[in-house]
């Protein structure tokens, strides 16, 4: 059931859980570390934490209690310090930002301004308050950016801060790849109140028959790539990924450390040994691309994607998920930051997707050999910043989400995007491969 099919008190319900939800979240993660963490740049990658924060409560106060809201401004002074186009993340440590508790008292009051919002809101009528969207977009944005503070946690140094239970154990699979036939099916959608511009509209796309992998490339197969000398050998690479490879100095994944003839990886302060079962994460689009070109194979577009994760050949429609149209659960996609890693593979049988593809949904986002542009029919909104200022730019897309990435924003039509050198994400990927005239008939 998507925002739109439920009744408008129930829906108000709902995106009161949804914020407290985001909100907790974000307490968790920056309450976790002192104000000397929150304020310090980690990495030139990213944002102070503290930042992020009260960037979070500027998007709500912008968009729920001014535009939907119509209420006076709580904070105008600070719009320009937590426009993220205007400023980019290097300088921002530069800024005269909040301090940690002026930007929690800023977020509470615009939090307190919103509820009062949403009580009043008829969440229907102008396109932005129909089926709540946006309260839905503001939630998203939060999450997204939790996310986002996620991936600082990784890159700072000192003690570990964060816990959380291991995943479930992984289980075999059937099959190493899956056949996907070939034809149309429906990417998109132009019906859930709460997908993004750049998900919609919902259009058909033929896709020729292509094998793809039943589960992400796992650390014991690149470790194969690395110790057969695949960051070594040219042929691998394509020419800028290859210089990219020699100016990086790249070696392994990101957070792998070497332990004499071996390798630990550095997950959130902890050394510990690679899971050979656990999807790889924390690799470039030029990591992803050179493995699959070393294993014969290449990466899928985003089209293969999507068909592979949403197209169910026994009615010919597209679900929301690979699993259905329900929500993510616990039984479906490790999402949501329920653990701080990677499930093993075969962890998630519930989430396969009708013609048999594990784990699309979360562990990690999955690098796809397509650039980032709008659909046909494409239309801004509510504004171009999110979406339509970053086509035609060098970022290559991801899908799926990550361990990290909550169940708001993770459904299988939601499209992320990113520079091909960009490792700090929990990023991981999938190989695919071209099917015969013979083995597609």
């Amino acid at each position: 059931m998507t925002a739109a099919d439920i009744p408008t008190e129930a829906l108000r319900t709902r995106v009161a859980e949804q914020l407290r939800r985001a909100r907790d979240r974000s307490v968790a993660l920056t309450d976790a570390v002192d104000d000397d963490d929150l304020v310090r740049q980690h990495s030139k990658l990213m944002s102070p934490l503290v930042w992020d924060l009260a960037h979070i409560g500027s998007q709500e106060e912008l968009w729920l209690v001014r535009d939907v809201g119509g209420r006076v401004p709580l904070r105008p002074d600070i719009d320009d310090l937590y426009d993220a186009f205007q400023h980019p993340r290097a300088d921002r440590p530069a800024l005269p930002l909040l301090s940690p508790a002026e930007a929690r008292t800023y977020v509470r009051e615009v939090r307190d301004k919103a509820f009062d919002v949403l009580e009043h809101s008829p969440l229907d009528g102008r396109r932005l308050e129909a089926g709540g969207f946006a309260f839905g977009m503001i939630v998203q944005h939060e999450q997204q950016h939790d996310e986002t503070m996620l991936a600082t946690h990784q890159l700072r140094s000192g003690a570990p801060v964060l816990n959380a239970p291991p995943p479930p154990p992984g289980r075999p699979l059937p099959a190493a790849e899956v056949l996907v036939p070939e034809g149309p099916f429906t990417m998109g959608t132009s019906i859930d109140a709460w997908a993004l511009d750049n998900e919609r509209p919902a259009h058909d796309v033929h896709v020729d028959a292509f094998f793809i992998d039943t589960a992400p490339v796992t650390n014991a197969q690149y470790l194969a790539f690395v110790e057969a000398g695949g960051y070594d050998d040219p042929r691998f690479w394509s020419e800028e990924g290859w210089a990219y490879r020699a100016k990086a100095d790249l070696n392994a994944p990101r957070f792998w450390v070497r332990d004499g003839s071996g390798w630990l990886r550095n997950r959130f302060g902890h050394i510990e040994p690679i899971p050979p079962d656990e999807p790889v994460v924390h690799v470039c689009f030029h990591e992803a691309q050179a493995y699959a070109r070393w294993a014969g194979k290449r990466l899928p577009t985003e089209p293969e994607w999507e068909k592979a994760a949403r197209f169910d050949p026994a009615t010919g429609r597209s679900r929301r998920f690979p699993w259905g149209d329900e929500d993510p659960g616990p039984e479906h996609a490790n999402v949501g930051q329920r653990h701080l890693s990677p499930a093993p593979v075969g962890a998630y049988p519930d989430g396969a997707s009708p013609l048999g593809v594990h784990q699309l949904v979360g562990d990690v986002w999955e690098w796809l050999d397509s650039d980032f542009h709008g659909y046909p029919g494409f239309e801004a909104f509510p504004y171009r910043e999110y979406s339509e200022v970053f086509f035609g730019g060098d970022y290559k897309m991801l899908r799926g989400g990550s361990f990290g990435t909550d169940p708001v924003a993770g459904r299988a039509t939601f499209r992320n995007w990113d520079h091909p050198i960009r490792r700090q994400i929990f990023a991981g990927f999938r190989c695919a491969r071209d099917a015969s005239r013979e083995q597609s008939a």
